[in-house]
């Protein structure tokens, strides 16, 4: 389970030191933006039960993961911020440089300097602070457990309402994901504006392959 321990570290040596957890949802689908979030979560005053049940979104039912984003949205000792970058950019600049995008913009939606950026993976993004990568943060790191929590149920979100506007992809239950379902649905409806061109299975339908 994510613990304060990464945090806690950065605190022994810079004691005011402000610290976001960061995380995205997004990266495979075929359809959608990209989705990040950046969370500053206040060990002191976070809500014990909080700091329990925080865990890698991809670990809880979407049930969990609705419960806890709605106690982290104006909870004590929370501050999230999320940015995406459409998919537009996506295909302009490639999946990797618009995920660096979103998690710029959700930095800066958290309307609070930070000093360090606890970022889930092993690639840096360019952001206006210190950088950690941690592999498996969201499992390691509660502020970034947070962050994939907020990122995960933001882009469902959307998700579900562009499967409103364009029903029979099964977007509301494959979130854009290239399932046989949604393959299915590509050449018997044809590919949206949605639709990530760049990728190559968008591509290979576009180009009659």
């Amino acid at each position: 389970m994510p613990t304060f321990r990464l945090e806690q570290a950065i605190l022994k040596s810079n004691p005011v030191a402000v610290i976001a957890g960061i995380d995205e949802a997004g990266r495979g689908p075929w359809a959608g933006p990209v989705v990040a979030a950046a969370a500053i979560l206040n060990h002191e005053t976070l809500p014990q039960h909080l700091s329990r049940e925080l865990n890698d979104s991809k670990k809880l039912s979407a049930i969990v993961r609705e419960r806890l984003y709605e106690a982290l949205l104006g909870g004590p000792g929370v501050a999230l911020g999320v940015g995406q970058a459409s998919v537009a950019e996506i295909d302009d600049v490639n999946i990797l440089q618009a995920t660096y995008l979103a998690m710029a913009r959700a930095l800066g939606n958290l309307n609070q300097s930070v000093d360090v950026a606890l970022v889930d993976g092993n690639r840096a993004p360019p952001l206006p602070c210190a950088v950690q990568t941690v592999i498996k943060g969201d499992s390691l790191s509660l502020s970034i457990a947070a962050a994939s929590i907020a990122a995960k149920v933001t882009r469902d979100r959307l998700m579900a309402a562009l499967a409103a506007k364009h029903p029979g992809y099964g977007w509301e239950t494959n979130m854009g994901y290239g399932t046989a379902e949604h393959h299915a649905a590509l050449k018997r409806l044809g590919v949206t504006q949605h639709h990530r061109r760049s990728y190559a299975p968008i591509r290979a339908l576009l180009s009659g392959a």
